[in-house]
């Protein structure tokens, strides 16, 4: 793991492995770490140059007191890819991270060359009185519950078959969640789940001209929220690609959120297919 100091008391963690022509820059989603892009990685970083990050209060990144927006973290993003001198890097992300990925995209449109989306938050619509019951279901919850039972249940709750896989991931999310102050880590969580529901890109996706790959999996049990809307990811990766310029869905069968690690070779080669021009 290396460090990188941004603008506004941000030191960010990062991972940086491999050589090539094209940069990839991995965006992980909430509460998680640079690490759940490892199996990506372990296979990409023959061809391209691959750089995960731990988001700003994630990880082993920096825990100073930040607003933890959509905004924010597309900024922190943008102010890494300047501050690492990258040229058009291929942007990555997985769920919170789609969401920030599109709104760097919306905001810097020269700093990406191209879009990768994987289960992204940010194409489902939330009403008012969605946003109303979610707010009262998260605050029932987290008094009802311990953090670390929260994070076990949603990781594991990420996986179609193979819970076990995210066995390492909540071992490591653990570990770091015990370097927190309780009450920041929870102020961040409840931050980045409001900036998702508030900040929403949807209506703005037209904005986006860059070529655009989204994935789900046919199983995803967080996107959409179940609680809330009755419809399937598939309609909501169609209705998030008809509104971009250049987009293309796929969805991943007999897989759930966690897309990357459920389905590594699948979704490694639907990356490369996008960035050689292959068809299919």
């Amino acid at each position: 793991t290396k460090f990188i100091s941004l603008p506004e008391n941000c030191r960010i963690a990062y991972i940086d492995e491999g050589k090539g022509d094209r940069t990839l820059l991995f965006i992980h989603g909430l509460a998680n770490y640079a690490l759940v892009w490892k199996n990506n990685i372990d296979y990409l970083k023959q061809y391209y140059r691959c750089i995960a990050i731990d988001l700003p209060g994630n990880g082993l990144s920096d825990k100073n007191e930040h607003d933890f927006s959509m905004r924010f973290f597309a900024e922190s993003v943008y102010e890494f890819i300047k501050a690492m001198k990258l040229k058009g890097p291929v942007v990555i992300g997985h769920s919170m991270g789609g969401h920030i990925a599109m709104t760097l995209a919306i905001k810097h449109p020269l700093s990406l060359s191209k879009l990768i989306l994987c289960a992204p938050a940010g194409m489902e619509e939330f009403t008012s009185l969605d946003k109303a019951i979610y707010y009262s279901t998260i605050h029932l919850y987290d008094f009802m519950s311990s953090e670390e039972h929260t994070l076990r249940h949603t990781i594991e709750n990420s996986f179609y078959h193979h819970k076990h896989q995210g066995e390492s991931i909540v071992k490591d999310l653990v570990a770091i969640m015990k370097t927190y102050n309780l009450n920041y880590y929870r102020k961040m969580i409840e931050s980045c789940i409001k900036g998702m529901l508030e900040e929403p890109v949807l209506n703005k996706l037209s904005d986006i001209k860059l070529q655009t790959l989204v994935m789900f999996g046919k199983h995803d049990a967080l996107i959409p929220n179940r609680l809330l809307h009755h419809t399937t990811p598939e309609q909501i990766g169609k209705n998030g690609v008809q509104k971009l310029t250049a987009g293309k869905l796929e969805m991943i069968s007999n897989c759930g959120h966690f897309l990357q690690l459920e389905k590594t070779e699948e979704v490694n080669r639907h990356i490369i297919m996008l960035l050689e021009g292959n068809p299919g």
